[in-house]
């Protein structure tokens, strides 16, 4: 085999760039698997180095079925990349692992992909060929008993690929065009305001505190009397509450509704929603 011929091969089996795959062949002497092992430790090395740097780019992926439904996130480093398709086939193939083994990291890094190598090793080797630090992310599955998932993507860039996604999971007995056209919708709502929580008792402690400090030290100099500082204060983390709460926030569609009473419009016995997720890059 001429040396051409050798530098193409293991251009395909490794994905390395050229000029990587005959610097190797010349350090292993011609030998394809010492050549291959060469371009897998140099590519473990310009992986670390690309690691200490920041990815916020990236993709959100959404796999599965009504039943059971996962969310990854996989970030790069530039917009460009999150659209090469080196990385958006890994993506796909990812998500799909991603929803098999339930969102379990350990599970999912260890995972055979269609190549015969596990993700972790593929992770570093196109961080080699693409150049760029690439992560696994936030990730999540949903799945609930007498319940069915619901999802919205958006700024769609192939598929199920995209830069924001959303599932929401509904318990309800039966299934059918008004319950589907709601989840959608839901999805939808909660792609656009982005609730904290179900309800606002689930909102953290932490963030309530925060905005807390926020409303003090913005009535701190306004001059008011004590009392009426107080029940400023309490109203405005009143709202604060029921804004970013998804039963109590004013439906996309009809503001004049709440989430909780166009659920109670569908009068559709015992539908409830159980559960939801929302990712956006960069957030």
């Amino acid at each position: 085999m001429g040396d051409i011929e050798k530098v193409k091969k293991l251009r395909q089996s490794t994905g390395a760039g050229f000029k990587d795959c005959n610097a190797a062949l010349k350090e292993s002497n011609g030998d394809l698997n010492k050549a291959s092992e060469i371009l897998r430790i140099k590519g473990i090395s310009k992986a670390s180095k690309k690691m200490s740097r920041e990815a916020k780019e990236g993709v959100i992926l959404i796999s599965g079925d009504i039943n059971k439904t996962s969310i990854i996130e996989i970030n790069c480093e530039t917009d460009f990349v999150a659209k090469n398709e080196d990385f958006l086939n890994f993506a796909k193939e990812l998500s799909e692992l991603n929803n098999a083994c339930s969102s379990n990291l350990d599970q999912l890094n260890k995972s055979e992909m269609s190549n015969g190598k596990n993700v972790e090793d593929n992770l570093v080797s196109l961080i080699a060929k693409i150049g760029e630090k690439i992560t696994i992310g936030r990730n999540q599955t949903i799945q609930n008993a007498n319940s069915k998932n619901f999802f919205y993507q958006h700024s769609i860039i192939k598929e199920n690929v995209s830069k924001l996604g959303v599932i929401v999971s509904l318990e309800i007995k039966d299934e059918n065009e008004v319950v589907k056209t709601f989840g959608k919708q839901l999805s939808m709502h909660i792609a656009a305001t982005n609730p904290l929580a179900l309800k606002f008792e689930e909102i953290e402690k932490e963030i309530l505190d925060k905005e807390q400090e926020l409303i003090a030290e913005e009535l701190k100099n306004s001059g008011k009397p004590d009392e009426i500082a107080k029940k400023i204060s309490f109203g405005k983390l009143k709202k604060f509450k029921e804004e970013n709460s998804l039963m109590t926030q004013d439906w996309v569609i009809d503001p004049k509704k709440n989430v909780q009473q166009v659920i109670s419009d569908l009068k559709i016995n015992d539908l409830k929603i159980t559960e939801f997720v929302r990712m956006k890059i960069g957030e």
